[in-house]
């Protein structure tokens, strides 16, 4: 994770994509919610994918097509995956499942904290094995 940005709940996701690239990007990964994301950023050289609205994939009649679309999706959804991770840390790790504070200056402090945390839990093994002991031994 290298980029966080928090709003209030009424404002989009896609509002913020150009605050979320740092500039070094070749491809972009996301959910539907920043189909429109292509047209807020004034980059040409980036490869957008974005995740289809499941229902828009139901709409399909049967058939080729259908199947062609469905496996691309997949395919955007295991990559995607690696980059939700640090969502499940912070959920599953560190208990965040709603807002504790008032404000959105508390909170974004609390969730650029707890970002920085997961990207620490996500490589702990590879810290520990640099310092040449991966699991002290039993007394």
């Amino acid at each position: 994770m290298h980029t966080v940005t928090t709003t209030a709940a009424n404002e989009s996701d896609v509002e913020q994509v150009a605050d979320l690239l740092h500039g070094k990007e070749e491809q972009v990964w996301a959910d539907s919610g920043y189909r429109g994301a292509p047209s807020r950023v004034e980059r040409k050289d980036l490869q957008w994918n974005i995740a289809a609205r499941p229902s828009d994939i139901a709409k399909m009649p049967e058939g080729r097509a259908k199947k062609r679309v469905q496996k691309q999706e997949h395919r955007k959804a295991s990559i995607r995956a690696k980059v939700e991770h640090p969502f499940r840390v912070i959920k599953r790790q560190f208990g965040l499942v709603k807002v504790r504070f008032r404000g959105l200056a508390k909170n974004t402090a609390h969730a650029v904290t707890l970002f920085a945390l997961s990207n620490l839990w996500m490589v702990r093994k590879q810290l520990m094995a640099m310092t040449g002991v991966v699991r002290p031994k039993a007394a």
